[in-house]
């Protein structure tokens, strides 16, 4: 043979020249010489190397079952390099001269990849739009209980509706209003609808405002 040690580099390149204008290494059909050499490589040919890439795709994409049918023993080509080389490896290597069967799997592998990578996309929680609401609820005078005033407030329950802090508010004359947080799912709670059942406790409510509005 007109190349070296195909366990380094030197004979790799030596192999690449020589098959530069041929096939296979040994005769005009596919020999044990093929096997045999393909067993020695430690992993792929350089991309740089194209006659002997060309020449290690073609061969190792025979299975096992052809080389037995052709007469041709030893590991399947497939196979070759395996101890040497990791899974990790063969993802990270760009085969440029792949042949049809490794773009097949290559593509196979990528469909797979993005069927997983849009089924978690599909089961990821949706956003759930909420605002946070400052109320001011109002009472009619001074002499209006506060404390049942907003006992009052916050036993309105609404799905998707979450109470917050509150404090009592000067307003003049000796009276105070109740200033209260509040934060609701917009796609539950209509903010009006909230308004109005605060406002059916008649006998601490005169009015209730919206202080504050925003999107969280």
């Amino acid at each position: 043979m007109a190349f070296g040690d195909l366990s380094t580099e030197k004979g790799v390149k030596e192999l690449n020249a020589f098959i530069e204008d041929k096939s296979y290494v040994s005769g005009f059909a596919l020999s044990q010489a093929d096997i045999d050499a393909l067993g020695k490589l430690t992993k792929p040919p350089a991309a740089n190397l194209p006659h002997a890439l060309r020449w290690y795709n073609h061969v190792k994409s025979f299975t096992g079952d052809e080389l037995k049918a052709l007469g041709l023993s030893g590991a399947s080509p497939l196979k070759a390099g395996a101890a040497t080389t990791t899974a990790a490896d063969d993802d990270d290597d760009v085969d440029l001269f792949a042949s049809d069967e490794e773009t097949e799997e290559a593509a196979k592998i990528r469909e797979e990849r993005l069927k997983a990578y849009a089924d978690k996309k599909s089961k990821k929680p949706e956003l759930i739009a909420k605002s946070s609401i400052v109320l001011d609820v109002k009472p009619w005078d001074d002499e209006t209980d506060m404390k049942e005033l907003e006992k009052a407030a916050r036993s309105v329950e609404m799905e998707g509706l979450v109470w917050g802090a509150s404090k009592l508010v000067p307003v003049g004359y000796g009276i105070n209003k109740l200033q209260i947080m509040c934060v609701v799912e917009d796609a539950k709670v209509s903010v009006d609808e909230l308004v109005e059942k605060i406002q059916e406790f008649e006998d601490f409510v005169q009015s209730v405002d919206i202080a504050a509005f925003n999107k969280i």
